[in-house]
Order: C-alpha cells, then structure tokens, then sequence
C-alpha cells in the first residue's frame, strides 16, 4: 500500500499540470454535484401510507367507530401488500390509516384504497376522504381559532374562506383539514307560485366546510 501511495505522489510531481487539471475537473464535479443533490433536512423514510378520513357531524364516538370506522377497516382487508390497518374515532371523526410494506408504490396502494372504498356500506351522507400523498414528517403545523366576539360558526366560516385560502397558496402544502365549528347554512323563503311559473323547485344548500382532521399536511 505504501509503495502504491509513492507511485501516486511521484506521477503527480512528475505530471503537474496533468495533476492540477484533474484535480480542478473533480473539484468542478463535486461542487456541481452537492448544490444539484436534493437535501432534506427531515428525510421520510417511513411506508407508503394511505389515510382515510370520514366525518359524521353529531355523533358519538361510539357510534362512528360502529357504523364508520369498523366497516372501513373490514372493506380495506383484501388491500395487497399491506402490513396493518390502524384507525383512531372519535366524536363526529374516523381516521383509518393503511400501512404497505417496503417498496410498494403510492399509486398502486391509492388505487386499491380507491376501488375497495366504493364497495363500503355506510351511512347516508357519509363520504370518507383519501387524503393527498404525506409522510408522517409532513405534519408541519397544528393551530387553533378563538374568539370572544365570534361564536364557532363564524370562525369556521373564516377558516374555510380566508385561512385555508391563503395557506393553500404556500408551496408544498398538500391539505388543510379542520375538526370543528358548524356550517353556514341559509334558508330561503320561496314562493312556490313563481317557482312553478320559471318551471324551478326549492332545495336546501350548505356552504362547502374544511375537510375533517385536525392537522395541517405538507408534501
């Protein structure tokens, strides 16, 4: 080894300008390389996981474990390549996470969640959410809303329009979820009389509330 390191130090002496090149050409590289190499500063290094999200406004947790979560978990038994189904209910709230093993490909593992959620026998006016592609590192931020002059209406209301809005626009967020508050809901006197004469019929509408959760994921 000593003999090989001496031969290495003579051709340098002997072939400067040759040594001083090369040298400058890996300097060049390395350099190219460190600032073109993506760093992460908290690297996700864990599964491919699927997480389904389903909220049932107003009730207990008991029955949202009965009549939403534990029909979600059996509908995800045939998933392939999966290591675990793990859930967590609570009031008015389900959250089913499905755990694939090493290697298996987001898209695979969303296609399969996405074609066995449609055979799932729920409630009427349930419809569980899968939620965007995100490691559990992407959970950058928890925040609550109070007030003494607003009751929970309205800061659910300024949360869907105004804050969830504007921190969609920040790059990397993948979703926004609130657990919470009650939805706007308007109702409108009609004259039926009118109605029938523009050939119309009354309905009920809601404005569109955040999605259920109570995290903030970022890709």
């Amino acid at each position: 080894m000593n003999k090989f390191i001496k031969n290495i130090i003579a051709f340098s002496i002997k072939n400067k300008a040759f040594t001083f090149i090369w040298v400058g050409i890996l300097a060049i590289a390395g350099f190219i390389s460190f600032k073109s190499m993506p760093i992460e500063a908290f690297p996700d290094v864990t599964n491919t996981q699927i997480t389904i999200i389903t909220q049932w406004n107003g009730r207990s947790a008991e029955e949202v474990e009965r009549f939403v979560t534990t029909p979600i978990e059996l509908g995800m038994s045939p998933v392939q390549k999966k290591t675990s189904i793990r859930s967590t209910t609570m009031f008015g709230l389900s959250i089913v996470k499905i755990i694939f093993d090493d290697g298996v490909d987001d898209t695979f593992a969303r296609n399969q969640v996405n074609n066995l959620l449609r055979s799932v026998s729920l409630p009427e006016d349930i419809d569980p959410e899968v939620q965007p592609p995100y490691g559990p590192t992407g959970e950058i931020f928890r925040y609550t809303l109070h007030s003494d002059q607003r009751n929970s209406r309205d800061l659910l209301t300024l949360q869907t329009w105004v804050i969830d809005r504007a921190l969609r626009g920040v790059p990397g967020v993948a979703d926004i979820n609130v657990f919470g508050g009650q939805d706007l809901v308007y109702e409108i006197s009609t004259d039926p009389i009118k109605l029938d004469k523009y050939n119309l019929t009354p309905y009920r509408f809601t404005m569109p509330s955040a999605k259920v959760t109570s995290m903030l994921g970022a890709m």
